[in-house]
Order: C-alpha cells, then structure tokens, then sequence
C-alpha cells in the first residue's frame, strides 16, 4: 500500500478552532478546515524484461543461413548414372524354348471300319514289327459279305457260259441263222462277261475290306500306349494304340509367331533333357510354313546331333541360335527409352545427358543389338529412367 500521506494526516487530526462566543454562538456549526488536494503520485517505472525472443529469432536466422550455404539450391543439382563405354565385341542372339521328345515316325493306329474289338495282341512297351498283327475286330458280318459276293459272282459265271455256249451254236448255223438272233447272242455274251466283272470287283471289295478287321503295325517300333479293350466298339474315330520308332527321336516344340520369321533350318540349338546336367548339340531340322491361328505358334522340331535315348514325351528346354555377330554394339535394355521418332538412348556428353536415336533389334534378352546411332567410344547412361535430355550429370564412380 502507499505510504500514507502526511497532509491528510493532519488535516484528520485538526480540531476546530473554538468560536468567540457570541449570543447564540453555542448553537453555531462547526466548520472543517479547507485542504488543497494533492496531485497523485507517479508510478514506479517498469523494470526492463530480458528479450529472449529476439536471441532465439537470431539463432534461427544462423541455422538458416548456414543451411542454405550447404545447400545451395542456387546451383544446378548433378545427378550421378552408371554409364558405361559403347564397345564392338562377339553377340547372340538365343531363343529359348520348351519342347518334348518324340519320334520321328510315330503313328495313332485308329481301326477303318466299326465293329467289337475281339483281342488286342501287344502289350504296352512291346517291340512290333511292320506287318505284325496288333489287334482284331470281329469279323463276321464281313465274312458274310465275302460269300455272297462270291455266290454272286459264281452265278454270273454260270451264265456267262450259258451266253457264251448260245453264241457259238448262233454263230455255227451261219447264213442260216437270223441277224437278229446273231445279234441278239453277241449283246447277251457281252451283258454276262460284264456282269462277272462287276462281281468280280465287288468280291476283291469285299475281300480288301475282310482285311481291314485285322489291324496290323504300319511301321517298326515301340507300342508307346494301348488305348482300348477287347470287348469295347470301335470305329475309325477311336485310338486303338500309339508305336513310335525309337531309334530315330526328335523334339517338337512351338515357336511364338513374334519370332517366326527368325527362325530357318539349320541353325544350332542347344538341348538339355529334363533331369539332366548334359547339354546336347542339335539343330533346326523342320519349320512349318504355317502358323497355327488358334495358338499363335509354328511348328518346329529339333534334331539331336547324335542319337539320343529318352522316353517320348519328356520335357527338352531347347536354346535356339538364330544370330551370331563376331562385332555388334550392345546396350542394356533399362537404357532405352521411348521417344517420338522411336527408340532412343541418353549419351554423356560435357556432363549433360543428350538424347540420340537408335535402332535395335527387339529381342527377349537384357541387352540389345544396336544397329544404326551409336559408335564405339560412345558413353551411353545404362539406365534412363527418370533422365531427361538435357540434364546435367555425372558418371557414377
């Protein structure tokens, strides 16, 4: 509290001053003594506060400043690729595919005509021999067929003497026999000759197809499969067996129709059988000229340089050769890019990335064979990704 003031004090403590006395003065009213009022007094002034705000504001200021000197965004920032030195050196292009053993000569024996399977007479695995009889259809109704073509044919023998006895007695009576008769024998000699040729065919028809109940092996090799049962109805839309010949084997495979074009007879091909470590030599030996439509493929076998054995069937993953180059620029393919006027890669040069289109050879592998816009000695950016031409870099050590 302020200290008290002194004037007030004693103005507090004044008395009044005793009147003079006067007729009716005792009832006279005191009257209080006139104080001047006192001015306030002035406030203490404020003590100054420490002005921490402002050290703090200079110490960020610092922190800035020397952040923005490490920094410098001012510069142009370089940014660091691998690169690597454009070089002529031996190049191959390899197509890889899988394919399956098979035979050169296998064949889906199917039965000509209909009726009830009586035996099967090889087993699977069996060796047959060409000729060999596999399997028998019953042959009965046909067997049928056979003798009234041959009754037939007996009948129309028997008149063919007949006609031919009449023609000779005509032809004896001379002048003394009609015209019309002579006539009449000579067409009826000729009907009957006509008529046990006719049979006659249809007995050979017959016969050809009495044949065709017994089914016999139409090539030397190995029953691979027996796909029916005695006892089963067949007819010719039905696999009895499948026998290849072993001693002559291939692989078949299917080439995508990007790459049929690249693909000849001859060219080398490296085989490895599933299971195996061994890679066999071979070469293109067959390429179809016709694509199927509904898979996209064309059809290519392979021959092993040297005769193989291996179960028909068996998986063969096959390297196709179909270019080989003693000299030929190779680049990554992470180093191409897709520009306007077509393929493109970014060359160093001064520490700049420069854009330059190539041509290549569009081929499933990592790198690629340039044929026309680089030479050697080039520096080309192996990977372009997020590069634009123009910018400043420089080569990763």
């Amino acid at each position: 509290m302020p200290p008290p003031n002194k004037v007030t004090d004693i103005a507090n403590k004044a008395k009044p001053v005793a009147a003079a006395k006067t007729p009716g003065a005792e009832h006279a009213r005191l009257v209080p003594a006139v104080i001047p009022p006192i001015p306030p007094t002035p406030p203490d002034p404020p003590r100054p506060k420490r002005r921490l705000w402002l050290w703090m504001a200079c110490g960020g200021l610092a922190l800035a400043l020397a952040i923005l000197g490490y920094l410098q965004p001012w510069k142009t920032a370089v940014t660091e690729v691998a690169v690597e030195t454009v070089m002529a050196a031996p190049a191959t292009r390899v197509l890889a595919v899988n394919g399956r053993i098979s035979g050169v000569r296998s064949v889906d024996i199917r039965p000509q005509v209909s009726g009830t399977l009586v035996s099967i007479a090889v087993a699977e695995g069996a060796v047959v021999s060409i000729g060999e009889t596999v399997a028998l259809i019953d042959p009965s109704s046909q067997q049928a067929a056979v003798r009234q073509a041959m009754a037939g044919l007996d009948a129309a023998l028997v008149a063919e003497d007949a006609a031919q006895a009449n023609l000779s007695r005509t032809q004896a009576l001379g002048n003394n026999a009609a015209r019309v008769v002579l006539d009449s024998a000579i067409r009826a000699e000729q009907t009957a000759a006509q008529e046990v040729a006719r049979l006659s065919a249809l007995l050979d028809q017959a016969r050809i197809q009495l044949q065709k109940f017994t089914i016999r092996a139409p090539l030397s090799g190995t029953v691979l499969e027996v796909a029916a049962d005695p006892g089963q109805s067949v007819d010719p839309a039905v696999i009895l067996m499948t026998i290849a010949d072993m001693t002559r084997l291939l692989v078949e495979t299917d080439v995508d129709e990007s790459y049929a074009t690249h693909i000849r007879t001859g060219q080398q091909a490296a085989l490895q059988l599933s299971g195996e470590a061994v890679v066999r030599a071979g070469h293109v030996s067959f390429v179809s000229q016709r694509v199927d439509a509904s898979t996209g493929g064309l059809a290519v076998r392979l021959t092993p340089d040297v005769a193989l054995v291996a179960p028909i069937g068996l998986t063969v993953t096959a390297n196709i050769t179909v270019d080989d180059r003693a000299d030929a620029i190779t680049v990554p393919r992470a180093a191409l890019i897709k520009a306007a006027e077509g393929d493109a890669v970014f060359v160093l040069q001064d520490g700049t990335a420069r854009q330059r289109a190539v041509q290549v050879i569009d081929w499933p592998a990592a790198r690629l064979i340039v044929t026309k816009g680089l030479s050697v000695g080039d520096i080309v950016l192996a990977d372009a990704t997020g590069i634009a031409d123009g910018q400043t870099v420089s080569a990763a050590p």
